[in-house]
């Protein structure tokens, strides 16, 4: 018998390890980062959209504020160049003499009519309304006394007023701005006043989107595109305050100014302020900018729905969520692949283990992916090989409307697809059939069941089974309706904004011409009025000197003219040798109305034999204009006497060198290196081009343009050139 031989036990089988802590902490930590990294994204493209609305709100700002100044600005020169005129002058004369008022009353009713603006009347220093434009209406302001208006009071004290109010006669309110009228020694005899309504503004603005609103100095609302706002006020008033109003009856009878419905939180490191409110009944959120207006007055508020900023932070989690549940799909897919490889080659030892522990995994991944799926904002759709509907999961559903039970196993056409795009559906279904799908996506319109038209982004990709063959097509369907229409309201927005600029651009070169051919023009008619009271006195003299004062005016009138057409055409001359005094006579030409209406004048010292420079005469002339333009802004706060610009010119090292100083406060050494960048400005309302363009055109003339502190105070700008070749 043979020995028996020992019996070997069977190997135990190798249990595997399975995923332990640290794997499911690896985990965890890539879903903390990737929604630590989907907040802080949602929160950049929040501030970005905070700051696109900002930067939008600034140019509509732009475009009221140039508005409100060209409302506010042209009749300013009206009761100056009305008060000259003899007709009123005779009127504050002799105040009882019927014929002289008679003649006052249908004088300023014409030049009202002429001007285009609402009412213009003058007034004796007791404020009582001597003759106006609207004499022979039901509500003429003459015998009405105007004492307590701040406008008349600051007229009869010698200085320009401007006030916006309730008319006490007519009881509608307006801008009302008046002017001293002085006699030749300089007394004041009276005051002219014009009023202007800005009912055409506030109408324009009842066609914006969000509101619009111009508040006082008190904070009270006296123009708005939100009805309701009007006459309400942003802060409490003071009993002085309140007394103040009353007093002056800026606001008729009103003696209430009730806190504007506003809930007001400020934003940290934006632009700003966010106001909660209800407008018709429904609740709204703005961001709100205030841009103050010093020289009327006035603050201005602008306002965009702070909606859009919110929906930016959820299109951004939406689309962080899809990247990172792809991302989270692939890690998954890419760990079970090799978690399969490393149990084939383990296969023979521990199939039983490998099985039970494939099968838990699977299920597990089934289970997690099932859930991420069912979570997924992005809809996802699987068909087989014959187009037949085999996976949806929640979101897809409820894009369309309609349940997984009603669209698993649906061949085309599908419920869902729109009955206008039929064909469209069909193409790109065979295209996507054909393996010819863009990986960029498409659009598709479809229909939910309940009729309402949703846009969609389609992204198509094979569909692999276990054993690597290719068993269908999954597609990540994209919600994109919202985002269509925010394209749409940003499109229709910028060509509004882009009308607008066109509008104002227009109304401001109609502004510049108006007021540069206002003063001559209203010259001539007080000349052409003067003398045909000489030709009846029979005082040949003073008839002839009226007369050749309206033809100098005529020729005034027409030289501004053709010097404005030489500025805005497009073509010029070009290089040619220009004598210095003709560039400074010429640009202070144009400026003669300003220099006029800011009481300032000009000292010009030139000497006759300076040799002349080369180059672009009418760019050259915008140069000077603007230098002297920029000059009689800064002396604005500068007393009468002291409101100088000098103009000096001499050859320096063979070059000439061309000085223009003013008498004002100078330019703060902080922003000197801030001065010719563009859109860089001190001023209200400006843009911060001018000097940048006028160093551009300078620098083209191989030239320089640069700035010192002048001795005494104030600025001297140099200008230097080159001279033209003997």
């Amino acid at each position: 018998m043979p020995p028996l031989l020992p019996i070997t036990p069977p190997e135990p089988p190798v249990a595997r390890p399975r995923p332990g802590r640290r794997t499911l902490y690896a985990w965890a930590a890539a879903v903390a980062a990737a929604l630590l990294l989907i907040a802080i994204a949602a929160q950049w493209s929040a501030t970005r959209e905070a700051s696109f609305q900002a930067d939008s709100i600034r140019r509509a700002m732009e475009v009221h504020v140039l508005g409100l100044r060209d409302a506010a600005g042209k009749y300013s020169y009206l009761p100056f160049t009305a008060g000259m005129h003899p007709e009123v002058l005779a009127v504050l004369a002799h105040p009882q003499d019927p014929a002289t008022r008679q003649r006052a009353n249908r004088y300023i009713e014409e030049v009202n009519r002429l001007a285009g603006s609402d009412d213009l009347y003058v007034s004796d220093l007791q404020g009582l309304t001597l003759a106006a434009s609207n004499w022979a209406t039901s509500h003429s302001f003459v015998g009405q006394s105007y004492a307590n208006r701040p406008y008349f009071i600051d007229a009869r004290a010698g200085r320009s007023g401007m006030f916006y109010g309730v008319g006490q006669t007519t009881g509608e309110p307006g801008l009302f701005i008046s002017a001293p009228v002085r006699a030749d020694s300089g007394a004041v005899l009276g005051v002219v006043t014009v009023k202007v309504s800005l009912r055409q503004l506030q109408a324009t603005w009842a066609f914006v989107r969000d509101p619009i609103l111009l508040t006082d100095a008190r904070g009270i609302v006296f123009l708005s595109s939100v009805p309701g706002w009007m006459y309400e006020a942003n802060r409490s008033l003071s009993e002085t305050e309140l007394g103040w109003v009353q007093r002056h009856q800026q606001y008729g009878s009103r003696t209430r100014f009730p806190l504007l419905p506003w809930k007001v939180a400020q934003l940290d490191g934006q632009a700003g302020y966010l106001v909660r409110t209800d407008i018709d009944g429904k609740p709204r959120r703005f961001l709100a900018v205030d841009e103050a207006l010093p020289d009327l007055g006035w603050t201005l508020t602008v306002m965009a729905d702070h909606s859009e900023v919110t929906q930016a932070r959820e299109r951004t989690w939406m689309l962080g969520l899809l990247f990172a549940g792809v991302l989270l799909l692939g890690g998954l897919y890419w760990q079970l692949r090799e978690r399969r490889f490393a149990e084939q080659r383990d296969a023979r030892r521990d199939l039983e283990l490998r099985v039970r522990e494939r099968t838990h995994a699977l299920d597990e991944a089934h289970a997690f992916r099932k859930a991420m799926e069912d979570s997924l904002l992005v809809g996802m759709r699987a068909r087989d090989l014959e187009g037949r509907i085999i996976y949806v999961n929640p979101a897809f559903c409820e894009m369309t409307g309609y349940s997984a039970d009603e669209l698993l196993g649906r061949q085309p056409p599908y419920p869902y697809w729109h009955p206008d795009d039929t064909a469209q559906h069909w193409r790109e279904y065979e295209t996507m059939m054909s393996g010819q799908s863009a990986l960029s996506g498409f659009e598709s319109n479809v229909r939910h069941r309940d009729g309402h038209e949703v846009i969609t982004m389609v992204y198509t990709a094979r569909l692999i089974d276990a054993d690597g063959r290719h068993s269908g097509w999954m597609s990540s369907v994209v919600d994109i309706t919202e985002q269509k229409r925010a394209e749409l309201r940003q499109r229709q927005n910028d060509e509004q904004l882009q009308h607008a600029q066109r509008l104002a651009s227009l109304g401001e070169m109609a502004s510049t011409l108006a007021h540069e051919l206002n003063q001559p023009l209203m010259a001539l008619s007080n000349f052409a009025s003067a003398a045909k009271a000489f030709a009846e006195q029979g005082n040949q003299s003073l008839l002839v000197s009226s007369l050749d004062e309206t033809v100098a005016q005529a020729q005034r009138s027409a030289e501004i003219v053709r010097r404005i057409r030489g500025f805005v055409r497009q073509r010029t001359v070009g290089t040619e040798d220009c004598a210095v005094a003709a560039l400074v006579t010429n640009a202070l030409a144009l400026l003669q109305g300003e220099m006029r209406l800011r009481q300032a004048r000009a000292e010009v010292r030139i000497p006759p034999a300076l040799p002349a420079v080369r180059g672009d005469r009418v760019l050259l002339e915008q140069v000077l204009l603007n230098l002297l333009s920029n000059s009689l802004q800064a002396m604005q706060a500068t007393p009468q006497e002291q409101r100088v610009v000098e103009v000096e010119a001499e050859v320096r090292d063979g070059r000439m060198h061309i000085r223009v100083a003013d008498h004002g406060p100078g330019i703060d050494a902080a922003l000197a290196e801030q001065v010719f960048a563009p859109f860089f400005t001190t001023k209200a309302g400006g843009l911060g081009l001018g000097l940048n363009i006028c160093r551009t055109i300078v620098e083209a003339h191989r030239g320089r343009l640069s700035f010192a502190d002048r001795a005494g105070g104030g600025t001297v700008f140099t200008l230097e050139l080159e001279i033209s070749p003997p």
